[in-house]
């Protein structure tokens, strides 16, 4: 199958051993798309132009003509780890790769993933705020009327940032399958990382005396852009309790957790394409202090992530994101 990340295309096929391999979508030959041919018994990726096969190496070979040399093209690492394959380059040591632990008792409840008709920069400052919660979503977070009483802070790092929010919880019925009460405090607290782009969101909610709520949430959202004006999202939900006598209860709650993260960010992806066309660069914005993550983010974006040894400027930026490897 043909997978596009950052406007490349991507052929990915399973060897004789089953294991994944990815190519680059193009045949050295005549640049037809490898993912329109097949595999053959032996594990080979077999160009449907003019027959070319390829190992999961890459290395290839010509039917037509065996001793033609330099046949070969390029792959990619491809590892397999909670449902779905990693892409990186051959030089990448696995341990670059990212995780997603299960530590501290927090239970897996799925993934999903959830298409975004907007570019990886208008995607990511969506998620690097939550002072659109009240216009936007209608379960998790805060309500109108007390938009003035949230409590935020963020914090930039060299190569992350840090943010939290603390504010009253709106009334919901799905909220309660959660153990959450009208007149709760909703936390936010989360990291962005740029090495891919992700950033871990961990929501919990305490009663106005300061006592936790049974469960907490925790997501982790990869940002892939596939196009230009294109990004997918791939969450991983997960959920742990804080009250002993209802662990027997954490497999159900985590799912239940799962769906109510899917539709806050459905809420997000309907909403999305109303902003698509915001320009990169923040000039003549007239950003509030929720907005303190953004400019720093896209500073880390261009360094990490784009591999820019400086900053990009407005005319540069479709040619750095279509650059990203």
């Amino acid at each position: 199958m043909r997978v596009e990340v950052a406007g490349r295309a991507y052929a990915l096929f399973r060897d004789e051993k089953g294991s994944p391999a990815a190519l680059a979508d193009t045949c050295p030959h005549r640049f037809a798309p490898l993912s329109k041919g097949k595999v053959r018994p032996d594990g080979r990726l077999q160009c449907p132009y003019h027959g070319w096969r390829f190992d999961s190496q890459g290395r290839g070979s010509n039917p037509s003509q065996p001793e033609l040399k330099h046949c070969d093209v390029k792959s990619f690492q491809v590892v397999e780890h909670h449902g779905y394959l990693w892409l990186a380059h051959r030089e990448t040591p696995r341990s670059a790769l990212p995780e997603l632990p299960l530590n501290d008792g927090y239970v897996f409840g799925g993934s999903f993933s959830v298409p975004f008709e907007a570019p990886l920069h208008v995607s990511l400052d969506n998620f690097s705020e939550d002072e659109h919660t009240p216009y936007v979503h209608t379960r998790l977070g805060w309500d109108d009327p007390h938009a003035g009483q949230v409590e935020f802070d963020a914090k930039n790092h060299e190569d992350h940032t840090e943010v939290h929010y603390r504010a009253p919880q709106r009334p919901a019925l799905l909220m309660k399958a959660l153990g959450v009460r009208d007149g709760d405090f909703f936390h936010n607290d989360w990291v962005t990382r740029f090495d891919p782009v992700q950033s871990e969101y961990v929501v919990s909610w305490v009663s106005p005396s300061g006592e936790k709520r049974p469960f907490i949430t925790r997501a982790n959202i990869f940002f892939v852009p596939e196009t230009a004006k294109r990004t997918r999202l791939h969450v991983f939900s997960f959920l742990r309790c804080v009250q002993p006598w209802l662990t027997p209860f954490l497999p159900v709650a985590a799912k239940v957790a799962r769906e109510l993260t899917r539709w806050e960010i459905v809420d997000d992806a309907r909403f999305i394409p109303t902003v698509a066309d915001t320009p990169y660069s923040h000039k003549g914005m007239r950003l509030d202090r929720y907005d303190k993550p953004l400019v720093h983010q896209r500073r880390l974006m261009e360094r990490i992530y784009f591999w820019q040894p400086r900053a990009v400027t407005e005319d540069e930026a479709p040619v750095a994101r279509e650059a990203v490897g």
